[in-house]
């Protein structure tokens, strides 16, 4: 990269845009287009390698849907071999209630002896002759291992469907000598589990049975209930979930497939690779070609551009060297877009730059007189606390928790540039600061954005009542709760006022203090004074309950330095 910069610093010492875009255009020429062939091979081995991803997890998906409908069915099944009447071998009665509650879907409950004889089957009307059931085999292993068999698929003789048998034996004797239930599921019903719509054009699904035979299938290769799946495709299939690749016809497949959890049935998902990727490739064919046009038109274009490129930048270093010595400018038209947009951009930094040193200086000034308050406040907290302290130890802790809550206040409200915050995050900024957490305050009311003045009163006057609550209130319990309340009266009238009530709950009894310290003087004159308000307190048995009323103009108005 050096040599070449030094091989065109040489050639072209001072050269025009016009040349630098021709040379630019002609030189980054080769390279994309090798790109774009390397990144079209790369994407086609992606788009490959995710087929197969995909190919796995559509049959996982598959097999989690069959294994929600088997545990639906064994769900079924035990309270069906748990029912009273089965119990006191009433059959009819259990036909009746079992053959009511099927009623319209697509599985059946058959009570059979130990031999395979059936005794009941809700598929045949009450008191009709039933023969032995088709699955002898399913009977004997669920009686043999003690646990529920699912059976492979089979052509039931009584419904001549093709059928899958979910066996369960009957652990309490009863008089009928029911050795175990059966829940009977038409193969077909099991079809909308197999359908699946995002699987690409010309892929099939199907659902097999332990040895390897369709229970049901769906896609393009539906195949029959009952049809033996290719031998050679259940060789791949080894492992419980994983996909694999094989030839069939000179084509390349793709075979996903997934076993159903805790039962023998397998989910197969395949489909030619071709399909899947058809629309990818045709599609990153044609942005190839379009690549190779748009590079064509750009060389060009290159000496066109380079003209109004020359006349535009000029005009913005113009503009540039404007806003350096600090005039607001406004934008120059050009006949590039984009020079056009820099244009506005710059005039509008102008205008920014101006507001932002307007800005800065209100900002200045407003903090210098929120220090002097600040600092007034500050100091005459000092004074009243130095009066009640017993210990200099005493004065440093109550100096210093206020502080906490005053400093918190002001960060707050530092953060928002002195624009206020909601009257909510003043509580639980405070009580976070006293407490720990605001977990035990309730509060509520509706969304009031208190100003900068309000926020510091207010601030001192709610850590007050927090350290109070601590020590002597409902906070110094565990079992203690704090509920915060506003609410806005006589609002729309020319006056309005805000209640905001302060109130301890499920804490110790409540008794008036002997003596009125820095505490009560913040939370009483110096809040009714702050907002030219009123203050009420109650010192009830149940907890204290603090009220300011006051103007709301004091709270939301605009700060008066």
């Amino acid at each position: 990269m050096k040599r070449l910069r030094r091989f065109l610093r040489n050639l072209f010492p001072t050269a025009s845009i016009g040349t630098y875009l021709t040379i630019m255009v002609a030189l980054s020429t080769l390279p994309l287009l090798g790109f774009a062939a390397f990144l079209l091979l790369e994407l086609e081995r992606s788009q490959f390698q995710a087929l197969k991803v995909n190919a796995g997890r559509d049959a996982q998906t598959i097999g989690r849907s069959i294994e929600r409908k088997i545990s639906d069915m064994e769900t079924t099944l035990t309270l069906v071999a748990n029912s009273p009447e089965l119990r006191e071998g009433d059959l009819e009665a259990f036909y009746k209630r079992v053959g009511a509650s099927l009623k319209g879907s697509s599985m059946y409950v058959l009570l059979v002896r130990r031999d395979g004889e059936q005794l009941v089957n809700t598929r045949m009307p009450w008191g009709a002759p039933l023969r032995p059931m088709s699955n002898i085999a399913s009977l004997q292993d669920a009686l043999r291992s003690g646990k529920s068999t699912l059976s492979g698929v089979f052509f039931g003789a009584t419904s001549q469907r093709w059928v899958v048998n979910l066996t369960m034996p009957v652990s309490a004797a009863n008089p009928a000598g029911v050795a175990a239930v059966v829940l009977t599921q038409d193969a077909a019903s099991l079809a909308s589990h197999t359908s699946r719509e995002n699987l690409p054009p010309r892929w099939s699904a199907a659902l097999l049975d332990d040895k390897g035979k369709v229970i049901v299938a769906s896609g393009v290769e539906d195949r029959p209930p009952g049809q033996a799946f290719p031998a050679s495709w259940l060789e791949l299939m080894f492992g419980g979930n994983n996909n694999t690749v094989f030839y069939q016809d000179g084509e390349q497949y793709l075979l996903g497939y997934a076993q159903v959890t805790d039962w023998p049935w397998r989910i197969a998902v395949w489909g030619p690779v071709s399909s899947a990727q058809q629309t990818f490739v045709t599609a990153w064919k044609s942005l190839l070609l379009g690549s190779l046009v748009i590079l064509a038109l750009s060389l060009a274009v290159a000496l066109i551009a380079a003209h109004q490129l020359r006349a535009s930048i000029r005009t913005i270093a113009c503009m540039a060297d404007r806003i350096g010595q600090g005039d607001i400018v406004s934008p120059e038209r050009t006949r590039i877009l984009e020079a056009n947009n820099v244009a506005v951009a710059l005039s509008n930094a102008s205008f920014d730059r101006a507001e932002a040193e307007e800005r800065i200086h209100f900002i200045l000034q407003e903090l210098v007189h929120r220090t002097k308050n600040i600092l007034s406040l500050v100091q005459a907290m000092m004074r009243q606390l130095a009066r009640g302290a017993d210990s200099v130890e005493d004065f440093q802790r109550a100096v210093s928790g206020r502080l906490a809550g005053l400093a918190q206040s002001i960060e707050a409200l530092a953060r928002r540039e002195w624009g206020g915050i909601p009257l909510a995050t003043l509580v639980d900024l405070q009580m976070a600061t006293v407490v720990g957490s605001d977990d035990r305050v309730d509060r509520g009311g509706p969304d009031l954005l208190v100003n900068a003045s309000a926020v510091q009163n207010l601030g001192l006057v709610f850590h007050e009542l927090a350290t109070n609550s601590v020590k002597y209130g409902a906070l110094s319990v565990l079992e203690g709760r704090i509920r915060v309340e506003w609410v806005i009266e006589g609002e729309g009238s020319e006056e309005p006022k805000l209640r905001l009530t302060w109130t301890e709950l499920h804490g110790p009894p409540v008794v008036a203090p002997a003596r009125r310290g820095f505490g009560s003087t913040v939370i009483e004159r110096h809040a009714a004074s702050s907002f030219s308000g009123e203050v009420t307190m109650d010192f009830a048995s149940t907890g204290l309950r603090w009220v300011l009323l006051a103007p709301l103009h004091a709270f939301v108005g605009v700060n008066k330095p």
